[in-house]
């Protein structure tokens, strides 16, 4: 067990991977799993039906409820919402809440509301304060509410437009599910 948590966490899961580090005043649940290699900071809430991949950054002020599961090196950026209900009252729980999955390398920025059900695909970027209502392809970007597509991104973090072209003029193509140089 060489991971660490801050004096001033609750943590219950003992399913934490090396070389994590959780902040103060998280709680983590006791079915959670979190992988290697986590930043987990300060005032997260993470629900029991959690998986946490690996090299994941949680920014604060995030609840990650249960039904989600975030990849390896997904960042989560401050105050980003998840949601696992799509008919919440109170005191009446569905049989099973909507599942949630962030593919590897996505990141979601600050603010960002992600309604339950979705598919955030492989290293996609969600602009901050944003609200995803659908499914998300791997390699595009997304800001507004209702987030719409605005681009692409390459996996080095070049963003492209709706034509596939960087700031340079340089165009791009997928190439082997990733994009690359034409």
């Amino acid at each position: 067990m060489n991971y660490k948590i801050h004096n001033l966490a609750d943590v219950q899961t003992d399913k934490i991977g090396d070389n994590t580090m959780i902040w103060q005043f998280c709680v983590v649940l006791k079915n959670a799993t979190i992988g290697n290699n986590c930043n987990i900071n300060c005032n997260v809430f993470i629900e029991n039906d959690v998986i946490i991949g690996n090299n994941v950054t949680i920014k604060p002020g995030v609840q990650v409820w249960d039904g989600v599961t975030l990849e390896d090196n997904v960042f989560i950026g401050p105050n980003v919402t998840f949601t696992n209900d799509l008919i919440p009252r109170s005191k009446q729980y569905p049989l099973e809440f909507s599942k949630t999955l962030v593919k590897k390398g996505a990141s979601i920025g600050a603010n960002s509301t992600i309604i339950a059900g979705n598919i955030i695909g492989e290293n996609s970027l969600i602009g901050a304060g944003s609200v995803v209502t659908k499914d998300i392809p791997a390699h595009t970007v997304w800001f507004g509410n209702p987030a719409r597509h605005t681009g692409y991104i390459t996996l080095e973090g070049t963003i492209l437009d709706l034509n596939m072209v960087d700031k340079e003029g340089i165009s791009y193509q997928f190439q082997n599910h990733e994009l690359l140089k034409k």
